[in-house]
């Protein structure tokens, strides 16, 4: 059984509470206000929220700043529109003491319960989808997939809300993996089932025995956690071009960090695939050099235009590395699948130590 998040748990008793003084206050401001029940008065301030800041994509990371940006939003549209419920709530902020303490616990309120969604990093548009795997055989692995007839897209007004922290297994356990152009998508009942779909069908199609191995320590490495689902996927053969028929480059393995989105790439470069020069008889030394340079221009300019594009920092491993994968992996991979979530503003155990 996982452990109860103590933070969680101070968070729900701190709504609790400011739910308990909302109704404390409620009789006053129903009088002042002339609101006519408590459902009609929250849905005049609670309906207002995406009106006045983009809360699909802003980052929020305190109470303070949701308020602010909130009551920034309301003088903003205020007087922007003619409307009437603008100058409702801007007239019982001026008027009524009891409507202005209320409105602010609501907020914070508001705040609290969307807590996690609200202080989440959430990829761009274009970092939103991931097309992977070999020609004929590519998948594309979304955040919140939906067919619109032609192809896969994200449902962009959902992807905040998406319940799993991303790039993770929990995320490909949640959305699976989508077959370009047609409307089928590879489902997942449970871990095994993915991590068997990952080693023999994603990664053991590029040929690579330094993938496969690799593949096999990942998958009981993720087998071996305490918490499986919030471990970073493994993503393999990531497409430069995407779905582009036309193909350039794919990356060998590319770890996403679920909450800072910085992106690490993994790149194997044993010397019989990325440096043997063949063809050689006849050749001055002149022309053989002239070969392993343009070979070596050919690497390096692979990794610059993942990084240049998709903000990929690469690690390339040649065969010294290669020749101890499970070192490799315990070494440089581990660290990259335990990153640590970024420390927030609030502490809500804290907070509730030295509330009233």
């Amino acid at each position: 059984m996982a452990k109860r998040d103590p933070e969680k748990s101070a968070r729900n008793r701190i709504i609790a509470k400011i739910k308990e003084e909302l109704r404390e206050l409620l009789p006053v401001v129903l009088e002042e206000t002339g609101a006519t029940s408590e459902l009609s008065l929250n849905a005049k301030i609670g309906s207002k929220n995406d009106e006045f800041f983009d809360l699909k994509n802003e980052v929020i990371h305190s109470q303070d700043e949701f308020i602010n940006k909130w009551l920034k939003g309301l003088k903003a549209a205020a007087n922007t529109f003619d409307d009437s419920s603008y100058i409702w709530l801007l007239k019982n902020i001026k008027n009524s003491t009891a409507f202005k303490k209320y409105l602010v616990l609501f907020l914070k309120r508001s705040y609290l319960k969307r807590f996690e969604e609200l202080t989440k990093n959430r990829p761009s548009q274009a970092a939103s989808e991931l097309w992977i795997g070999q020609e004929n055989a590519n998948y594309g692995l979304l955040v919140t997939p939906r067919f619109n007839g032609e192809n896969w897209e994200n449902d962009k007004s959902e992807i905040r809300r998406f319940k799993h922290p991303y790039w993770t297994i929990g995320h490909v356990l949640e959305t699976g993996l989508v077959v370009p152009k047609k409307n089928k998508r590879f489902k997942f009942n449970d871990l095994d089932q993915y991590l068997l779909f990952f080693t023999d069908t994603l990664v053991r199609s590029s040929g690579s025995g330094y993938e496969y191995s690799i593949a096999e320590q990942y998958s009981d490495f993720v087998k071996n956690s305490d918490n499986p689902n919030e471990i970073p996927l493994l993503i393999p053969e990531f497409r430069y071009r995407g779905l582009e028929k036309k193909h350039k480059y794919r990356l060998d393995f590319l770890i996403i960090n679920p909450f800072t989105l910085n992106r690490s790439g993994i790149e194997l470069s044993p010397w019989s695939s990325h440096g043997y020069l063949s063809k050689t008889k006849g050749k001055t030394q002149k022309e053989i050099n002239a070969q392993a340079q343009a070979n070596f221009e050919k690497e390096a300019k692979k990794l610059r235009d993942y990084f240049k594009t998709h903000g990929v920092y690469t690690l390339i491993y040649t065969d010294g590395q290669l020749a101890d994968c499970k070192t490799l992996f315990d070494r440089d991979i581990v660290p990259l699948l335990k990153p640590e979530k970024p420390a927030t503003q609030l502490s809500f155990e804290v907070m509730e130590e030295f509330e009233d």
